[in-house]
């Protein structure tokens, strides 16, 4: 049965429908029959005293039952059998009113009508016809009782006694025919408005989801959206734009946008279309700077108003940095490249140079001063030898041979060789590590990496300071730093090329073969201002560097 009715068994709408229903029901009787009973009562000639006792206890029954409806409908959850038991007492109600009041010639065949119009309300068409069907029947059958004298007669009731033909007839063709046409209309007119109230709550639930999906858009989206009104203001910062600068959003709500992020604040003026590319360099709350790539659009309302700058970034940093360390593994291939074929060319003239120049200073006719300058002809031609060792190391490093090794023992070994060999003899070291830090590395790549930072940091502390070597194995990070004066802001971008060098006697190749030991782990490099005062080189190695093990002698 719940297939067929109208509207949503468990709605709350049905729920006030009733109630509004009971109330109206109650209102319709009490001004109706109260009316009439209290107008006769006061009458001169009036109907029989009995007939207003009559009316008077149907006025009294109908309050009691609509104050017991009213109370079940509380408790209710679903309505069919409830509304049905309704109808039928209306119909029921409206045929004995009609048959106190004279029956074909009562005044209250209209209280027919009014159930009519109520079922349309309540219910699907087919039910709506059966409600129809069945007051017609009763109608008819009564007015058929009537005409045949079958009809129970009351004391003091106004009845007629005998009834034509012909009008008992007229009287059901005119009602019936009132009822049934009352129940197409009504029944049309109820239908419409069920559907215009289903389409009204779809769009609703349309509406609905289509703000929550908005949401949900705005929430997960990984890019920022930021909303900059005609007057420079932010009114809008999702999450994706919190988590990326850091701000949150009553931070920067209102506020001008020049204060947060100057590179936007003269888009709105200069921006006549939509803009499908920039880029940005922004500050964030923590004080970094990030570089933000960008596309910024007007935003109008569907009245064409102008609502101000839509403004979608993303955090570009990791991306160029990735993209400068893709340039700078291109230019170090490509001088490896160039170096293995120098190396392999130059090489074997050296060694015929050095080899003559040893037979030449044993001849027992040169002089001192010749013997001295072939001395430094030999020491320049082994200073060149250790340049092309250099490069052939360079452009053809060795494959990676990973190992579990304890880098806090050889950290320890690198600064003993150091303090040894009278290089570091002002230097301080600092140690800040625990005993032991297992990683699975390469040891000779990452001894000759760590090596070679050392020695930069002990050269750039000349007049003696400090140097800090950090490790963290959990995070993959080693940091060497100094006190010295560091590099300068435009070589920070230049120092592992290869033959950059800021010495006097560098070759320019000790940071870029550190570099490439570090690119064979998969990790990177960066340099950065040191709390120290000098250079952090700061190495951050992959995740299968970190593996648990034991290290292996």
């Amino acid at each position: 049965m719940a297939s067929f009715f109208a509207p949503r068994a468990d709605s709350a709408q049905t729920r006030r429908l009733l109630v509004w229903y009971l109330g109206i029901r109650l209102a319709v009787v009490v001004f109706f029959l109260g009316g009439a009973t209290i107008y006769h009562l006061r009458a001169a000639h009036g109907m029989s005293p009995a007939l207003v006792v009559w009316l008077g206890t149907l006025v009294a029954v109908a309050t009691v039952q609509t104050v017991i409806s009213a109370l079940i409908l509380v408790r209710l959850g679903r309505f069919e059998r409830f509304i049905h038991g309704q109808l039928t007492w209306d119909l029921l109600f409206s045929l004995a009113v009609i048959y106190l009041t004279g029956g074909v010639e009562s005044l209250y065949t209209f209280l027919f009508i009014l159930v009519i119009v109520a079922a349309s309300v309540f219910l699907p068409r087919p039910q709506l016809l059966i409600v129809t069907s069945a007051a017609a029947i009763l109608y008819g059958s009564l007015l058929d009782l009537q005409y045949y004298r079958y009809l129970p007669m009351f004391g003091g009731q106004d009845f007629p006694t005998r009834v034509r033909a012909a009008e008992v007839f007229y009287a059901v063709f005119i009602h019936v025919g009132a009822f049934f046409l009352t129940a197409l209309l009504s029944g049309y007119l109820a239908e419409r408005v069920r559907r215009s109230e289903a389409a009204r709550e779809q769009r609703e639930i349309d509406y609905g989801d289509l703000e929550q999906l908005n949401r949900a858009i705005l929430v997960n989206i990984t890019s920022g959206l930021m909303l900059v009104s005609p007057e420079g203001r932010i009114r809008s910062f999702n999450q994706a734009a919190a988590r990326i600068t850091g701000y949150r959003l009553e931070e920067v709500y209102n506020r001008p946008v020049e204060i947060f992020f100057p590179p936007f604040a003269a888009l709105d003026h200069a921006l006549t279309l939509s803009l499908q590319r920039g880029e940005a360099v922004v500050k964030t709350s923590r004080g970094n700077e990030l570089i933000l790539g960008y596309s910024a659009s007007h935003v109008r309302d569907p009245q064409e108003r102008d609502l101000g700058l839509l403004v979608a970034f993303q955090d570009l940093t990791e991306v160029k940095a990735l993209e400068e360390q893709l340039r700078r593994a291109d230019r170090l291939a490509a001088v490896g490249r160039l170096a293995s074929g120098l190396a392999h060319e130059i090489r074997n003239p050296l060694a015929s140079i050095s080899g003559s120049v040893q037979l030449l200073r044993e001849d027992a006719g040169i002089g001192e001063e010749n013997r001295r300058l072939m001395g430094i002809v030999i020491r320049e031609v082994d200073r060149l030898n250790l340049l092309l060792s250099d490069f052939l190391n360079f452009a053809r490093p060795a494959p990676l041979q990973p190992e579990c090794v304890d880098i806090a023992g050889l950290f320890d070994e690198l600064v003993e060789l150091l303090r040894a060999g009278g290089q570091a003899s002002s230097v301080r070291f600092e140690t800040c590590y625990e005993p032991s830090v297992i990683m699975r590395v390469d040891r000779q790549k990452l001894r000759q990496a760590v090596w070679d930072l050392l020695i930069n940091a002990v050269e750039a502390l000349p007049s003696g300071g400090t140097v800090r070597i950090s490790a963290n194995a959990a995070a993959g990070e080693i940091r060497i730093e100094d006190s010295g004066a560091g590099i300068a802001p435009e070589a920070k971008d230049r120092v592992f090329e290869p033959f950059f060098t800021t010495k006097d006697r560098g070759t320019g190749l000790g940071l870029a073969n550190v570099y490439a030991n570090i690119d064979a782990h998969r990790g990177r490099i960066f340099v950065e201002p040191s709390p120290l005062g000098g250079a952090c080189f700061m190495i951050e190695l992959p995740e299968e560097c970190r593996q648990d093990c034991t290290p292996e002698h």
